[in-house]
């Protein structure tokens, strides 16, 4: 069942997004050579406690998942997809780091990821970057009342698609409002036209994932929770928090 959020509690979630915002933003400054995981989980518990939040990521525990997960950040590193769990790795140069972050406030929640590279980057890392950035703007742009999620599908899916990436099957964005995922799904690749209605009050996590070589398939590490690209080729996340309103997409997450 969808719900739609009224323009107050559209307004309430984007209090919990601008703290998911600032989490990100405090986690990327402090990404560098010789970081840890955990160093960078702990950046980020330290803004939701200043801000009277929680993180609907600690305790997590999916109906796939061995164990809850331990922490208020997922940490992934260049072959791993998402779902990494901080751990005393300590980054290095040239690494291809995404961040995924939520901040529940007041009942509300924002979920939203970025992807950067620590130290020298690769050319093919920030294309992989870019490309996930630009997908994403793409769903977004899509996310208007009126057109379907398989619009928004279609959006991220041709952009992935265009430049050569794969795109992990049976992973994609969420509906979001009291609980971090609700109904309904959004794929990353669909047909345009199809699937449901977009409304007024819908609120959307968009979230492209992207392989650089260019295949869909993937595993689970041993920990259960992180998904790594079968090949070894790196991969990128992007995602913000959108509502869907008359006046067109609202971004709840930006930074």
């Amino acid at each position: 069942m969808v719900e739609l959020k009224t323009d107050t509690s559209i307004d309430a979630m984007h209090e919990a997004g601008r703290i998911v915002g600032r989490a990100l933003t405090a986690v990327r400054a402090a990404a560098d050579v010789g970081v840890s995981l955990l160093e960078l989980d702990e950046v980020a518990r330290e803004v939701l406690r200043e801000a009277g939040a929680t993180s609907p990521f600690l305790g997590y525990r999916p109906s796939f998942a061995p164990t809850p997960f331990p922490a208020v950040i997922c940490a992934s590193v260049n072959d791993a997809i998402v779902h990494g769990i901080p751990t005393r790795h300590r980054l290095r140069d040239g690494d291809l780091v995404s961040i995924d972050c939520g901040a529940e406030l007041n009942g509300w929640a924002g979920d939203s990821a970025i992807s950067f590279v620590v130290g020298t980057p690769r050319a093919a890392d920030l294309r992989l970057i870019d490309t996930a950035e630009r997908a994403l703007n793409a769903g977004i742009e899509a996310a208007v009342v009126g057109n379907r999620i398989g619009d928004i599908a279609h959006a991220i899916g041709s952009v992935c698609r265009a430049a050569g990436y794969g795109i992990p099957d049976g992973f994609g964005g969420h509906g979001i409002g009291r609980r971090m995922h609700e109904d309904p799904p959004v794929p990353n690749e669909g047909r345009p036209g199809r699937g449901l209605p977009l409304r007024h009050g819908m609120v959307l996590a968009i979230e492209p994932m992207l392989t650089a070589g260019g295949k869909d398939d993937y595993h689970a590490a041993p920990d259960g929770w992180t998904l790594r690209t079968n090949d070894g080729s790196r991969a990128a996340h992007a995602e913000h928090t959108v509502a869907i309103t008359e006046a067109g997409p609202r971004i709840l997450t930006a930074r």
